[in-house]
Order: C-alpha cells, then sequence, then structure tokens
C-alpha cells in the first residue's frame, strides 16, 4: 500500500537519483540560455550585417520619404492655422454683424417714438394746406386683373 501512495502522490522523492534529475534539469535550461543566445547574437549580427548594406538608391528613398513627409507635415500646419485664422476673422464679423443690428433696432426703436403724429398733422393741415377727404371723395372699386393699380388708369366709373 505505501508503494501505491508513493507512487499516486507526485512529491517530492529524497535520495540520490532526485538529486541527478534537477541537476540534469538545471544543465538542460542552461545550455537553452546559451542557445537562445547564441540564436539572438546570430540573429543581431545578421541585422547589423544588413545595416551595413545599406547602398546609395536605398538612403535616397528613405531621405525622399523623410523629405515628402515633412512636407506633408507643414502642409497640414500650415492649413490648419489658415483655417484657425478664419474662423477666428468669422467669429469677429459675427460679433460685428450683431453689433450693427443692435444699434439698427436701437435706431428703428429711436425713430418709431420720435414719430409725433400729432406734429405731422399740424404740419400738413396748417402749413400745407391739406384736409381730410370727404366720405363722397372716397371712391372704392375693385380690380381684378392684377395686383397692383397703375397711376395713369382711368379709374372705372360706378
Amino acid at each position: 500500500m505505501a508503494s501505491h501512495r508513493a507512487a499516486g502522490r507526485q512529491g517530492y522523492v529524497y535520495g540520490t537519483a532526485a538529486r541527478d534529475m534537477a541537476a540534469e534539469r538545471e544543465r538542460t535550461r542552461e545550455r537553452r540560455v546559451v542557445q537562445y543566445r547564441q540564436n539572438m547574437s546570430h540573429t543581431v549580427r545578421r541585422n547589423q550585417e544588413k545595416a551595413l548594406q545599406m547602398d546609395l538608391p536605398y538612403v535616397i528613398m528613405l531621405t525622399l520619404a523623410a523629405v515628402c513627409a515633412l512636407y506633408i507635415c507643414v502642409g497640414y500646419l500650415h492649413v490648419q492655422s489658415s483655417m484657425t485664422a478664419k474662423i477666428h476673422n468669422i467669429e469677429g464679423l459675427e460679433q460685428q454683424l450683431e453689433q450693427l443690428r443692435s444699434e439698427n433696432d436701437a435706431l428703428q426703436t429711436r425713430i418709431n417714438t420720435d414719430m409725433d403724429l400729432d406734429h405731422i398733422y399740424k404740419v400738413a393741415t396748417e402749413e400745407l394746406g391739406m384736409v381730410y377727404a370727404n366720405r363722397n371723395q372716397v371712391l372704392l372699386y375693385d380690380k381684378t386683373e392684377s395686383e397692383y393699380v397703375r397711376q395713369y388708369e382711368d379709374i372705372p366709373k360706378h
């Protein structure tokens, strides 16, 4: 039964065989680390060789790509600053329009309040000799041909 428990249970086995397995695992791990470092150093050397192999057309192409990217960035910044300036200009014009509308409304109110109908009647009747029309002097007629009246057209008789 004791052997069954030892086989069924995964645990530590004390003795010389267990120490050898641990040492073997350590050596295997060290070999993997050394092999990984060798592979990495090989990859690094290969990349360094590729970097040293940059020839003139490759350098010219990279330079042109960098110049194009710089040109596009500068153009973008120019357009953005232009748009910002135009937005500020529009805001200024909107404020100016609002101020003019406010002044216009104030002037219209002043005109409407300054208009004295009694004074107008007094000037019209006393200075200009105008009089109100009598009932028999006012003629009303319907004209259905057009919506306006021509000044020198004959007035129809009733």
